[in-house]
């Protein structure tokens, strides 16, 4: 009986330990998560835009200037000769700044 009644006086609520993991995930969505969706949008956004005769920087540095654009894909004019890329490989357009990574 006197265990019984030192297990129960050993126990606490457990509300702190509740609001410690909430706190917890407040704080990785807010410093992680809501911040790269909000990128990913804007990225997104800046991709639909894409049109003929815009002059894009690549990721892999290189400057090309969009001869035709498709679905998924691109048509980047590198001087005389055109490629086929991925829309995705554009990180921005030449007259803008490359956005920073972290």
């Amino acid at each position: 009986m006197n265990v019984v009644l030192l297990m129960q006086a050993g126990q606490s609520s457990p509300l702190p330990t509740i609001l410690l993991f909430g706190g917890m995930a407040a704080l990785f969505y807010f410093l992680l998560i809501r911040p790269q969706n909000k990128a990913r949008k804007q990225m997104e956004e800046r991709l639909s835009k894409l049109k003929a005769g815009d002059e894009v920087l690549l990721s892999g540095g290189l400057y090309a200037t969009i001869d035709r654009v498709e679905d998924k894909n691109i048509y980047l004019k590198l001087g005389t000769i055109v490629v086929k890329a991925r829309r995705n490989a554009v990180v921005a357009l030449a007259n803008e700044p490359a956005p920073e990574h972290n």
